[in-house]
């Protein structure tokens, strides 16, 4: 692995921090090369703000959209790199939503990324325009707002890294990976109305001690259950890594989960959404989504530093469409054909 791509790997890797923004970009036609220009001074301000935010483990993580990278590049793509496909079950929706750029920003002081975020944007300031930012928050006991531990199976140490980072299966683009992010929105009122054990078989795990539901206890509509998948044809675990962060606001009541999820291929993460969605067997759906909807819906190439310090080059202008259809070579009229009055400015 290049040293670009093992910075690029210890900002997906890194441990969970108690502070996140994410930021969703759209950027507008033109706003390509500012776009260009700030992507290898990214690994920079990222620096400069974290000297200044003492002991704060800032890291920030930078995806980029299928169509963006045909507008910024030439040459090949990431094999993986596609829209984020709406998934539309008969009782659920996992809606496609806008988004060109991605910034996740992660720290122990929210400050740090506040200030980081400012001046990426600042950056690209009429440019790229903000559809979506959710600031994530550590609640107690590393668990999600619904009472669950989020995140218990996240693989670990050398698994994190198969699991999270492209290999040799695209050795262009080896040490990124692609991020799928996802808004949900709680149900709360109806989610606390259930009893401890319906919740439990939900989640597919128990509330206190945070241990999976085994045998016939573990419904087959649990959320355990669909987002657990079988081993490959190599026989190896087919596992993302989650960074899901607690977001809400008590003024608009949008209080829920956001969901990101590292892997070195999206088809992993695709299968999971599939099936809580679509369903599988005898599960029509995740039963955990009877009490949270997801809002949003986005695919990212997480490129390695390598690539965002010496991009690859950009895409080539296509030639303007022609609007003067003449030959060139002036008028076709012989001179005794010329009116008197043709050719004096005053007439």
């Amino acid at each position: 692995m290049t040293t670009g791509a093992a910075d690029a790997a210890r900002a997906v890797l890194a441990p969970q921090t108690r502070a996140a923004r994410f930021l969703v970009l759209t950027v507008r036609p033109g706003g390509e090369a500012a776009v260009r220009e700030l992507l290898p001074d990214l690994a920079g301000l990222r620096r400069s703000v974290g000297l200044r935010a003492d002991r704060a483990r800032l890291s920030c993580v930078t995806g980029l959209g299928s169509e963006l990278w045909d507008r910024l590049f030439d040459g090949p793509r990431p094999a993986g790199l596609h829209p984020f496909q709406e998934l539309r079950g008969p009782r659920h929706t996992a809606p496609a939503t806008p988004g060109d750029l991605l910034f996740h920003l992660r720290a122990e002081r929210p400050d740090a990324c506040f200030e980081l975020a400012g001046q990426l944007l600042g950056r690209l300031a009429g440019a790229a325009d903000v559809v979506d930012e959710t600031v994530g928050f550590e609640y107690f006991e590393r668990r999600d707002l619904t009472g669950f531990v989020d995140g218990t199976e996240n693989p670990e140490g050398a698994a994190a890294e198969r699991a999270a980072l492209i290999g040799a299966e695209d050795p262009r683009f080896a040490g990124g990976s692609y991020a799928v992010v996802q808004k949900y929105r709680h149900l709360l009122p109806e989610w606390e109305a259930l009893t401890t054990e319906q919740q439990e078989r939900a989640i597919g795990r128990t509330k206190l001690a945070d241990i999976e539901l085994v045998g016939k206890e573990q419904p087959a509509d649990s959320h355990v259950s669909l987002t657990s998948l079988d081993p490959d044809a190599d026989g190896r675990a087919q596992e993302i890594l989650r960074h899901n962060m607690p977001y809400g606001s008590y003024l608009d009541g949008d209080i829920g989960t956001y969901f990101i999820g590292y892997c070195r291929t999206p088809a992993i993460t695709e299968e999971m959404l599939r099936n809580m969605f679509l369903g599988r067997g005898e599960a029509p759906h995740d039963r955990l989504l009877d009490f949270t909807t997801a809002t949003t819906g986005g695919l990212f190439f997480v490129p390695p530093a390598d690539l965002l310090d010496d991009p690859p080059p950009p895409t080539a202008e296509r030639p303007r469409p022609r609007t003067d259809w003449s030959l060139g070579i002036g008028s076709l009229k012989r001179p005794h054909e010329t009116r008197p009055d043709e050719g004096d400015p005053t007439r």
